[in-house]
């Protein structure tokens, strides 16, 4: 009976609980908005990304995640009042500085990663330091909610194929392993993007952080757990792929194993993070409340109105500058779009009687133009996109994300088409038919932009004098459903003979030039 009145008088009613946000949530509110209008691109990529990866389906639950973890910390609110903190503003400098530079630099998760420090500085101002910190762990997790960690694949691609070569060798299996080729005497397999276990990656980290912001009070502790949630899934992942080989040594059929590898690998997956959440259950302390914070001095009567609102009102004028920065400059790339021609074909390729040769269209930045090409039996497609010089890395990758990314295609992989001459990425569908190349030229030469070409790129797109960057694709024009399976190593035979043979690409991609204002 005394433990239930200890309980009962510990927990405050929902009322107690929320009258320390008691006059924030108008200024919130309001600012949360503006905020979404400055960012709407950022926050509509990153839904488009949650729809389109499964990787990232879970980060609809992030919003509803926050607002729960908040509603469970109502007890340990009573005694605050929120102090609106204008001086928090000041935080937004950087954060405006650091925005513009990963704009210019296209690096969209950080434009989005910034918008979020942006939340996090309006809270500060408007709760104040002591509020906010009491509840900076559910605040911290909308990070969550942007789709980071895509440039992770290959390194985790990397770390994979070293798993299983190591893994075969103390088994006892013989492989002959190729980059991302794995052969043995049973078949073939192929350490694919969608193997790499990004998915079972950013998944484990997000859980992970819910369980410990649930179950542990010690900072210690959820850092610990936290670390232990990348590090499973990435082991976890090494053991599935190597698992999978096994097994198709063991049936004696690589197809027969790799038919449901994603159904194994999930299954595997979520007896590993159960493993691993049991393991954490001995050191919970979900049962002890929050560790004691120093109160702010209680506020006789309501908020202020203008306190709040100047609490919020300057770092919205900061969070403006590196939109409307953007917008004048990116204005200034698009009155400088080139405009591409036709490519001259050489014999016995030709255009294709009654199709217009070109066709120009705006394309996020820069022009876009298509032209169809037979030669002998097939067709191909040519799809150019030129930007001005002074356009920045990021519209060249979203189109090139555009475009190897085909609505009716799932999951893709890519490879060289030369491993000597880095110029053409040949596009294959991993479980539909599908195969297309695409190359990315800056001045006529092959690019990759990495972040020394994405600083370059940002850095011509403010100063000038920069070179034309151009995004060609090929595709033969073959319905994939009706070509056999043998055939198929012939199609991709004769789109790299296109590529090397039919049209000079690098001198008629450097003859491309921005147009003259």
């Amino acid at each position: 009976m005394t433990d239930q009145k200890q309980q009962t008088s510990y927990m405050p009613g929902l009322k107690d609980g929320w009258a320390a946000l008691r006059g924030t949530g108008p200024a919130l509110i309001l600012g949360l908005c503006l905020l979404g209008v400055l960012f709407h691109n950022e926050a509509t990529t990153a839904v488009y990304t949650w729809i389109d990866s499964t990787a990232y389906n879970h980060c609809f639950l992030v919003i509803p995640i926050v607002a729960y973890l908040i509603w469970d910390r109502r007890a340990g609110l009573r005694g605050y009042t929120a102090q609106p903190l204008p001086a928090a503003a000041l935080a937004g400098l950087p954060l405006a500085i650091l925005w513009i530079a990963v704009e210019r630099m296209g690096i969209m998760e950080g434009r989005q990663l910034v918008a979020v420090g942006f939340l996090q500085v309006l809270f500060l101002g408007v709760l104040g330091w002591r509020l906010w910190w009491a509840v900076s762990g559910p605040l911290m997790y909308l990070f969550f909610a942007v789709p980071f960690g895509e440039f992770l694949t290959p390194v985790l691609q990397d770390i994979t194929t070293v798993f299983v070569r190591h893994g075969l060798d103390i088994v006892g299996i013989k492989a002959y392993i190729d980059g991302y080729v794995i052969e043995i005497p049973e078949g073939t397999f192929f350490i694919a993007q969608a193997c790499a276990g990004l998915r079972f990656l950013i998944a484990a980290i997000a859980f992970g952080g819910l369980y410990a912001l649930l179950m542990y009070r010690s900072p210690v502790r959820r850092v610990v757990f936290m670390v232990i949630s990348v590090v499973v899934p990435i082991v976890a992942n090494g053991f599935r792929a190597l698992g999978i080989v096994s097994l198709g040594h063991i049936l004696g059929s690589a197809e027969a194993a790799a038919a449901d590898h994603i159904i194994y690998g999930w299954i595997f997956f979520s007896f590993v993070i159960l493993l691993l959440l049991l393991c954490g259950l001995p050191f919970r302390e979900d049962h002890l409340p929050e560790p004691a914070r120093a109160a702010a001095a209680p506020v006789s009567g309501p908020l202020p109105r203008m306190a709040v609102v100047w609490a919020g009102a300057p770092l919205l004028l900061i969070a403006l500058i590196g939109p409307a920065a953007a917008t004048f400059m990116n204005q200034s790339a698009e009155d400088s779009a080139p405009r591409p021609a036709a490519f001259t074909v050489e014999s016995p390729c030709r255009s294709e009687p009654g199709t217009p040769p070109v066709r120009l269209r705006a394309s996020r930045g820069g022009r876009s133009a298509d032209q169809r090409v037979t030669c002998d039996y097939l067709s191909f497609d040519i799809h150019v996109a030129a930007f001005s010089p002074r356009s920045t890395a990021g519209p060249v990758l979203a189109e090139r994300r555009r475009l190897i990314h085909p609505p009716d295609i799932e999951e893709i992989d890519e490879r060289w088409l030369d491993d000597t001459a880095h110029d053409w990425r040949v596009i294959t569908g991993t479980e539909q038919p599908f195969v297309m190349a695409i190359g990315v030229w800056i001045g006529g030469e092959p690019a990759r932009l990495g972040l020394k070409g994405r600083a370059h790129m940002a850095w011509t797109s403010i100063a000038g004098g920069g070179p034309v960057p151009v995004i060609v694709t090929v595709s033969p024009v073959i319905d994939w459903t009706k070509v056999p399976r043998a055939a198929r190593p012939q199609v991709e035979a004769a789109l790299a003979e296109f590529l090397r043979e039919r049209i000079q690409f690098p001198a008629q991609i450097q003859a491309i030039r921005p147009n003259a204002r």
